[in-house]
């Protein structure tokens, strides 16, 4: 579905992605790990076509997006819910799904809020409240929903368990799973390597702008370096 060759990116003369070179096949979730730095959520913007790469080529369903704008990648089906949630705070709650689908029809939209209501019914509760007054939970599956609301064919991930609580953070990975299991095929960008390599079929080691290492997720939460610099010692 969606295949990198060789893609550089750069701030200025700073090279931040130095050859990055990775596949997500449909229907899979792709884990992305590594130390804060690496180039993570550069990779992700560069996908979404937020930031220019300066070599290399992107494809989704076997078309060359590399050069495309972000808004026509995004129509494409891919969908980037970013780190730290950016919801709109001053917005409902409906009106922030609604921002979601702004390039979708009337009907499409109706469709897919009943959608996002049945995944996330607490949404429907607070429908009619200002995003600033949910908590960081709820902000996290607006922030999803929001995602959904585009009805992507790839959802990217970037540090969804960033500042949530414990039980907060199990929540969001079940969700994540679910929408694999509802369809959805995932890059999932995320810190807390244990988590997403435990809902991951398969991942990727990102070091300072290159991919260090790839495997299946069983495979990497057994290898030892990996264990060491990501897992802090957990059992797989």
């Amino acid at each position: 579905m969606l295949k990198l060759n060789n893609v550089h990116t750069s701030y200025g003369k700073v090279e931040a992605l130095k050859g990055i070179s990775l596949e997500v096949k449909q229907g899979e979730i792709v884990a992305l790990i590594g130390a804060n730095g690496a180039g993570k959520t550069t990779l992700l913007k560069t996908i979404s076509g937020l930031l220019s790469l300066t070599q290399g080529e992107i494809e989704f369903e076997n078309e060359k997006i590399s050069g495309l704008s972000a808004h026509e990648i995004s129509k494409r089906g891919i969908i980037q819910v970013p780190e730290g949630r950016k919801i709109f705070p001053r917005l409902t709650v409906r009106e922030n799904l609604e921002m979601g689908a702004y390039q979708r029809k009337k009907k499409e939209i109706a469709q897919s809020l009943e959608q996002v209501y049945t995944l996330f019914p607490i949404l429907k509760e607070r429908e009619k409240q200002l995003g600033l007054t949910l908590s960081g939970g709820e902000q996290q599956m607006l922030a999803i929903a929001r995602g959904l609301m585009s009805n992507p064919q790839l959802l990217m991930f970037d540090e969804p368990s960033m500042g949530l609580a414990p039980v907060l953070v199990e929540k969001t990975f079940q969700i994540i799973r679910e929408l694999n299991q509802f369809g959805k095929t995932i890059l999932l960008v995320e810190q807390n390597a244990y988590q997403a390599l435990r809902i991951a079929s398969r991942g990727y080691v990102l070091e300072t702008g290159k991919i260090t290492l790839t495997d299946s997720a069983d495979n990497l939460l057994k290898n030892e370096d990996v264990r060491k610099a990501y897992l802090g010692g957990q059992k797989s």
